[in-house]
């Protein structure tokens, strides 16, 4: 056992990275899918879109042949409809509300329609939106992720002028680097923050990191109102022993340096293990399957009834060839030469509902052992505390007190996305950003 890289050849990794999700190959083929949709009154599909896309208007506007009339009406509730259409979990979404669940019938491809008409907008380069001219009012917004992308939009649209500190070299946050390849490539992630960008008086300086390379202070002088959208991002520890031996890493970092480079240069192990059961988790196993890995197994301390990913997901896992262990929690990682070659865990059983509802797991003094060459972390995110607290933000354990869905304890500095919630969707990200804009024009008296 060893981890290497550049374990498949150049077509494989091609064929492993492609897009897991084809859009619409003909006109054709999306109308006939667009005239399979019943129109609901008061549709439920709506309902439980975080952001509210009238999902039967653009979906008639589709049938219809108005491309340009249905990308607007997506863009109008979401701005990063076209990503959102690759990464949402729509089968607990919009698609999993659709009245044809009740008919027994295979629901509307609402996110696949999404994807053809927003797609059709990007590829045109069509400017859906005009900016009114500038109020002379200025905004700084702390990343250039979903949030903030979202909220620099929506208050670009009023004629305010917003200048975004992204810390990376790229924007889009969660979509360009935390996300799985195979959903949405960075290529296309860098051309939806241009799509959304084009609409003028938004400005992104990268390479510049809240704490490092500005302050608080100076943004608060600067400018008119901030928002802060920097996420989340600090991996959960284990804290295990063996922890820190060479071979464990944590998801993000693996997710990330996948998503910065050439798949050949990533080293995977031959047998992988994986702990968590979140999105995170079964996107860093399957791209380790993906990558060479002879065997991945997924472990979780409960059981797939409790699982935080969708079933969805966890299939997608299963195709790959990946196994599942459940009710088994990391208990040491055993290595030779300061590297890991075994994880021990205790095989858990399910006690009493904990503050989440779900039951918690309690060991039950048996343990199994894995061979392993390689392990990879995926036990949750944590907030960026030390910089909250620093920065004399009121919070609770690193995520961002908020009221009225955005304000926080400082005048004129608001917030969102994961940075208060702890971590969801991209979808509720977006929301995020738009209560934030609307809250900063309340703040400025704009409208």
């Amino acid at each position: 056992m060893s981890i290497k890289n550049n374990h498949l050849t150049a077509p494989e990794y091609e064929l492993n990275f492609s897009d897991i999700h084809p859009p619409f190959e003909t006109q054709d083929a999306a109308l006939i899918e667009a005239n399979r949709c019943l129109f609901c009154y008061d549709p439920p599909c709506m309902k439980s879109c975080p952001t509210s896309i009238n999902v039967p208007k653009f979906i008639k506007q589709i049938a219809t042949d108005n491309l340009k009339g249905s990308a607007h009406t997506i863009f109008s509730s979401n701005i990063m409809g076209a990503g959102c259409s690759k990464v949402c979990p729509v089968e607990k979404l919009c698609e999993g509300a659709c009245v044809y669940n009740f008919m027994h019938e295979t629901p509307i491809h609402i996110a696949k329609l999404q994807r053809y008409a927003t797609e059709k907008a990007m590829d045109n380069k069509w400017q859906l939106f005009e900016r009114k001219p500038s109020t002379g009012k200025r905004v700084a917004i702390v990343g250039a992720g979903p949030a903030g992308l979202s909220c620099a939009h929506t208050l670009s649209r009023e004629g305010v002028d917003v200048t975004i500190y992204e810390k990376e070299s790229k924007g889009g946050g969660l979509m360009t680097y935390g996300i799985a390849a195979y959903k949405v490539t960075p290529e296309f992630c860098e051309d939806e923050v241009n799509y959304i960008t084009s609409i003028g008086g938004i400005d992104i300086k990268y390479n510049q990191e809240l704490g490092k390379n500005i302050t608080v202070e100076e943004l608060q002088r600067n400018y008119d109102a901030v928002y802060m959208a920097f996420g989340v991002g600090l991996a959960r520890q284990l804290e295990i022993p063996g922890e820190h031996l060479d071979g464990v890493i944590d998801a993000i970092n693996f997710i990330y340096e996948l998503r910065t480079n050439d798949y050949s240069s990533i080293a995977v192990g031959d047998k992988v293990a994986v702990i968590g059961m979140g999105m995170t988790a079964i996107d860093a196993a399957t791209q380790a399957k993906r990558l060479g890995a002879k065997d991945v197994t997924l472990l979780y301390r409960r059981t797939q009834e409790e699982m935080p990913c969708t079933e969805h997901e966890l299939n997608i896992a299963k195709l790959d060839g990946c196994n599942i262990i459940w009710l088994a929690s990391p208990k040491e990682v055993l290595g030779v030469g300061g590297k890991v070659t075994q994880l021990v865990c205790n095989t858990m059983k399910l006690g009493e509902p904990d503050a989440s509802g779900r039951r918690s797991p309690v060991a039950t003094g048996e343990t199994i052992t894995l061979d392993v060459d390689m392990i990879i972390k995926a036990a949750g995110q944590m907030p960026f505390e030390t910089l909250v607290n620093s920065n004399k933000i009121e919070n609770s354990k690193g995520k961002i007190d908020v009221k009225d869905k955005s304000l926080t304890n400082l005048e004129g500095i608001f917030a969102g996305g994961d940075c208060v919630n702890g971590g969801r969707e991209v979808v509720d990200a977006v929301q995020a950003g738009k209560d934030g804009a609307k809250s900063i024009m309340d703040f400025l008296s704009i409208n």
